[in-house]
């Protein structure tokens, strides 16, 4: 038995890449609006990391790419948001 091929990437998104919320993205914990609900959508922020490994080893998340919005960070989906 044979271990798992690696995903091909498909994120083209590398750090320092600036994005905006292309999605309706509820969140509860942002800064100025704790413990009620923000939507995200059209808010551009600073790809802070993509997450594609763990250790040296490929993982799958659900949520790869973070993202900064000043002092606020958030996980989305490749599809979630687009390049600026």
């Amino acid at each position: 038995m044979t271990g798992l091929a690696p995903r091909p990437e498909r994120n083209t998104m590398e750090p320092g890449d600036r994005v905006r919320v292309s999605r309706s993205v509820v969140v509860y914990t942002h800064p100025s609006h704790r413990g009620s609900a923000f939507d995200l959508e059209g808010q551009e922020g600073e790809v802070l990391q993509v997450l594609n490994e763990w250790k040296g080893r490929p993982i799958s998340p659900t949520l790869p790419v973070v993202v900064a919005f000043g002092k606020f960070r958030a996980h989305f989906r490749d599809d979630e948001i687009t390049p600026i």
